[in-house]
């Protein structure tokens, strides 16, 4: 993996999505905040750089899972749907009823849950009006552009204009679910559970990390893979 100061963590993470694992040990946002170098996210974070480019270089080595940036967009959308949509809508209830539960037992002595437990509900609200959008109006266009590629021919273009208009507010929404989360990792300690912790209380903090980690990788398939090239299609038509 070709790893310089001046390249930006999304390409990094397109490049080989292990990466992604050591940017979130060091503490830097690779899916909202992708766009910038990974010297400034190294000065942002007050990571070394040195430290954080040896352990790039050692995951590099690592042959790739998954090489998204080659697969046609049609599949990607279909593997977002499937993999990730499925992925909130299957836990997204589990982590309320757990976040209720848990406040009410546990909030007297961890006001932090209460918290936790609103923010809980903004995400079931944002995410669920989200994907919604997505697969009603903006991926049925991507595939449609897809389609049209492969047959030669000229797409009808929607009254939305461009793809950038979607993607936009899409951007703009994986943001504050992003910073939703980043409160509720400060607030939960990392997701760690606290000694006198019940049952309940430990496994909805893993389902917290596992819900955001999924969060993550579904946020860069799409703002680092995704919708660039979903931009670039479409001026192909233009």
């Amino acid at each position: 993996m070709n790893i310089t100061k001046g390249k930006t963590v999304a390409s990094i993470v397109a490049e080989n999505i292990k990466a992604a694992h050591v940017l979130k040990k060091h503490g830097i946002d690779f899916c909202c905040g992708g766009g910038v170098s990974i010297d400034e996210a190294c000065e942002e974070s007050g990571v070394n750089y040195s430290v954080l480019e040896n352990d790039l270089r050692i995951v590099g080595n690592v042959s790739k899972a998954f090489n998204y940036s080659a697969w046609e967009l049609d599949f990607l959308v279909d593997h977002i749907v499937n993999i990730h949509h499925s992925y909130v809508e299957e836990n997204i209830s589990l982590l309320l009823e757990y976040a209720d539960k848990v406040a009410i037992v546990h909030g007297d002595h961890h006001e932090e849950l209460i918290t936790i437990n609103e923010l809980i509900k903004e995400v079931d609200v944002e995410l669920t009006t989200h994907m919604k959008k997505e697969e009603l109006i903006l991926f049925p266009y991507v595939k449609q552009l897809v389609k049209a590629k492969r047959e030669g021919v000229k797409p009808n273009f929607p009254e939305f204009v461009t793809v950038h208009n979607p993607i936009k507010m899409m951007e703009n929404e994986h943001e504050f679910s992003g910073e939703i989360f980043k409160t509720i990792a400060r607030l939960s300690n990392q997701y760690t559970a606290p000694s006198d912790a019940c049952n309940t209380f430990k496994a909805f903090f893993e389902k917290l990390e596992e819900f955001e980690q999924d969060l993550h990788q579904h946020i860069h398939l799409e703002n680092n893979i995704l919708f660039p090239k979903a931009i670039e299609l479409e001026k192909e038509f233009q």
